[in-house]
C-alpha cells in the first residue's frame, strides 16, 4: 500500500495532490495518489485473458480477495507494447467505487505539486475536446500528461458512467430557472452532465473548467450588484481540477460572507471514506460519487426548490 497516500487525503482545501508519474512507451504520464491503492509489479500474480472481452482489457487477475479487470494503457493509448514486461508495473486503482488495475511500463516517482501548477491541455495537441488529457504537469523540465482515466473506463464499460436514461425515471418534470454553476474539468462528463441535469429539468447552467474559473464567476456576481440568487442558487464540484480543486474552491466559498450560504455539491470519482470526512470538515452540503446522478438531481431539488 502507499504509506504517504493518508497524510494528504486528511488536509483540507490546500489545493495540493499528490501525483504518481508513470510511463508508458517512453512518454510520462500522471494519476492522482488519492486514485491508487498500490502498485505491484507485473507477473506477480496471472492474468487471465477473457473471451470475447474489450480489446483494451488485457484479462483478469486477483491480488487480494477480489478479481480486477487489467487495462492495458498501451493498447488503449495506440502506444508501442512494452519491450520488457518483466519490469512493467500494475497500477491498482480505486475510483467511481470500482478497482481497476492498469498495465504501464514503469512508475518513476510520487510528487506533491499545486493544482495551480497543472495547466489546462491544448485540445489540438492532446485528442480534442475529449481528448485524454485533462491537465499537464511540468516536473523537473518534464511534461506530465494528466491522464483521464474515468474517460478510460467508460469508453471500455459504457455501463459505468452517467447513464441518462436514469433521468426517464423522474418522470414529467417542469423547467427550472435557479441557476446552476457546475465546475467540472472532463470535457465528456461535463457535455452528459449537462444533458443529464437538462432532462431534469434544470436549463440555466453555467459550466467551468475547474474551480479557479468558478471562483471567479462567484466574484464576478458578488460584484454585479445583482442579487446572488439570481446568478447561482447551487454549485455542483468535482474534486479533481487544475488550477484549483474543488476541496480549495469549497473552503474558499465557505469562508466568504456573501458566498457561504451556498449549497455545494460535490459530485467526484474520489468519493471514499477518508475524502468523505474532508469534504464534511470543509463544508459541503451533499457528497456523490459519480455516476449517481439520479441521486444528485434529488439533492438539488431538496436544496433549492
Amino acid at each position: 500500500m502507499l504509506d504517504n497516500k493518508k497524510g494528504i487525503l486528511l488536509e483540507s482545501g490546500t489545493n495540493e495532490l499528490e501525483l504518481m508519474e508513470f510511463t508508458v512507451a517512453g512518454q510520462h504520464f500522471g494519476i492522482n495518489v488519492a486514485k491508487v491503492d498500490e502498485i505491484i509489479k507485473y507477473g506477480v500474480f496471472p492474468v487471465t485473458p477473457m473471451p470475447n472481452s474489450n480489446p483494451f482489457v488485457e484479462g483478469i487477475f486477483r491480488p487480494r480477495d477480489e478479481i480486477m479487470t487489467v487495462i492495458n494503457l498501451a493498447s488503449y493509448m495506440g502506444l508501442p507494447p512494452s519491450e520488457d514486461e518483466e519490469h512493467d508495473i500494475l497500477i491498482v486503482t480505486t475510483f467511481n467505487k470500482l478497482h481497476t488495475a492498469f498495465h504501464v511500463h514503469d512508475v518513476k516517482s510520487i510528487q506533491r505539486i499545486s493544482w495551480s501548477a497543472i495547466e489546462k491541455p491544448d485540445t489540438a495537441i492532446y485528442g480534442g475536446e475529449e481528448g485524454l488529457a485533462t491537465g499537464i504537469a511540468n516536473i523537473d523540465g518534464r511534461l506530465v500528461a494528466m491522464v483521464d482515466f474515468e474517460k478510460i473506463i467508460v469508453d471500455i464499460s459504457p455501463s459505468s458512467g452517467i447513464q441518462l436514461d436514469d433521468m426517464n425515471r423522474l418522470g414529467l418534470r417542469n423547467k427550472s430557472q435557479k441557476p446552476l454553476l457546475v465546475a467540472e474539468d472532463s470535457p465528456m462528463l461535463e457535455r452528459v452532465l449537462l444533458e443529464a441535469l437538462e432532462r431534469a429539468g434544470y436549463v440555466n447552467i453555467t459550466c467551468c473548467q475547474n474551480g479557479k474559473e468558478a471562483w471567479e464567476y462567484l466574484m464576478q456576481a458578488k460584484s454585479s450588484g445583482l442579487p446572488l440568487n439570481e446568478q447561482v442558487s447551487l454549485v455542483i464540484t468535482d474534486i479533481e481540477m487544475p488550477q484549483m480543486d474543488g476541496h480549495r474552491l469549497l473552503k474558499q466559498i465557505r469562508e466568504d460572507p456573501e458566498l457561504n450560504i451556498l449549497p455545494v455539491i460535490v459530485f467526484s470519482s474520489l468519493i471514499n471514506e477518508e475524502m468523505y470526512l474532508k469534504g464534511e470538515t470543509l463544508g459541503a452540503t451533499a457528497q456523490l460519487a459519480k455516476p449517481e446522478i439520479s441521486k444528485l438531481v434529488h439533492y438539488i431539488d431538496t436544496h433549492i426548490l
